[in-house]
């Protein structure tokens, strides 16, 4: 079997429902930005590569939530009482439960937040934020999305939850590797 099909060639995609629609289509925009999301995520555990007790629990969590990306990337492409539904798993809220006991743990471990942190410091934690501002990049579009069509209700919480956790994670790697959040500094207080 080939790998190209051709059948995209017109400009539109199919659904895993059967059903062809422009590769345009929030639907599309949805899943295609949680697809980049994932690979995203995929460069975070690259960068997980040393024996340090953090970054094999990142390697955990990430494991878990690319498999998480998969099934969203599913629900996204079968919409509500579409032919195959019965073959994917839904987003529920104990898959939103497990996100926030796994922020609950990263989270316990930072000090606590006193200004507004932005995006940097080491390597692995800068990944988190760009990874996290893709994350919620894929919420908007679900949000967009959910205008005109229903999006499962654990969904949308499950990933404004998923990009909670990779700050909090950027914030620890930081820590880890003796480098304090990087925080900002307004106009203002330059003078």
């Amino acid at each position: 079997m080939k790998l190209y099909t051709k059948s995209g060639d017109d400009g539109t995609t199919g659904l895993f429902s059967g059903a062809r629609v422009s590769k345009d289509h929030p639907r599309i925009e949805s899943y295609g930005t949680i697809d980049e999301f994932n690979a995203t995520l995929g460069v975070c555990a690259a960068a997980c590569v040393s024996e340090n007790k953090l970054h094999s629990r990142l390697l955990s969590i990430f494991a878990s939530l690319q498999s998480r990306m998969f099934d969203i990337g599913a629900d996204l492409a079968t919409p509500e009482g579409a032919n195959n539904e019965s073959k994917i798993q839904r987003i529920s809220p104990s898959h939103v439960e497990e996100v926030e006991k796994w922020i609950d743990e990263i989270d316990g471990a930072n000090t606590p937040l006193t200004a507004f942190v932005m995006p940097g410091g080491t390597e692995l934690a800068s990944r988190l934020h760009l990874a996290r501002t893709i994350c919620r990049r894929a919420e908007r579009e679900m949000i967009h999305l959910s205008h005109s069509e229903p999006v499962g209700g654990s969904l949308i919480m499950y990933v404004n939850r998923v990009s909670d956790l990779l700050f909090a994670a950027a914030r620890l790697v930081n820590k880890d590797g003796g480098v304090g959040d990087v925080v900002w500094i307004p106009a203002s207080s330059r003078k």
